[in-house]
């Protein structure tokens, strides 16, 4: 290569290098939307690939797992399957009981064929919120729907349910979404704690009569 073309060729290099490198508008455009986007939300899709640091997956999508049960639970054809959304330690208070472990809320639940006629959520509306790592609360604003001694009645509830590692650990149910009665909600703290032990009286008493959590026979059907 001839001299006075080898500097043209080293020149023109050069400058080229010293060229400060943009990425294009549609590039940027696309890595700020995608950048949105995560940041506003969650996705439960499966990843389509590619290198990516590992987080605890999200709590969404909960609520599609346990809600059929819950169904169950307050449709009066609970089994003892449907219990196992609970962790073993978890609660679950109403303005009538406050249970305390799997085996309490089984009593709680499977009472209600006991009293009522009928029992059943008729309208509802779920939201999920993620928590932290694992951790999620699901709200569901419904309408439950009962007959006592054949005659009908209505309730507008709020389900809170607290939720770990796909668990539910509280449950709560609010009439007339109205927070529980207890030292904390109410103006004087000595009448919460008496509704505190109301609801606890009332618990064991059931659970004693429905043999302390004991699951119902399930009928089978003879092989022919």
């Amino acid at each position: 290569m001839r001299p006075s073309l080898l500097r043209r060729f080293t020149s023109a290099s050069t400058a080229a290098h010293s060229l400060p490198l943009t990425p294009s508008p549609t590039t940027a455009g696309l890595s700020a939307l995608l950048h949105r986007q995560h940041r506003q939300g969650f996705s439960t899709a499966m990843d389509g690939g590619g290198s990516h640091e590992k987080t605890p997956p999200p709590a969404g999508g909960v609520a599609e797992r346990i809600l059929p049960h819950l169904l169950n639970l307050y449709g009066s054809r609970a089994t003892a399957r449907d219990f196992e959304i609970y962790a073993p330690d978890a609660t679950f208070e109403d303005p009538l009981m406050r249970a305390h472990g799997v085996k309490q809320i089984k009593s709680s639940f499977y009472s209600l064929p006991k009293v009522f006629g009928e029992s059943k959520i008729v309208e509802y509306t779920v939201q999920e919120n993620p928590t932290g790592p694992g951790k999620a609360e699901i709200l569901i604003d419904n309408k439950q729907h009962y007959k006592v001694f054949g005659k009908p009645l209505d309730l507008t509830t709020l389900i809170r349910l607290q939720v770990e590692d796909g668990k539910v650990v509280r449950h709560e149910d609010w009439w007339d979404k109205k927070p529980l009665k207890n030292r904390e909600t109410v103006r004087f703290p000595l009448a919460g704690r008496l509704a505190e032990v109301t609801r606890r009286g009332a618990m064991l008493l059931t659970h004693a009569l429905m043999g302390f959590g004991k699951d119902p026979p399930t009928s089978t059907t003879p092989s022919s």
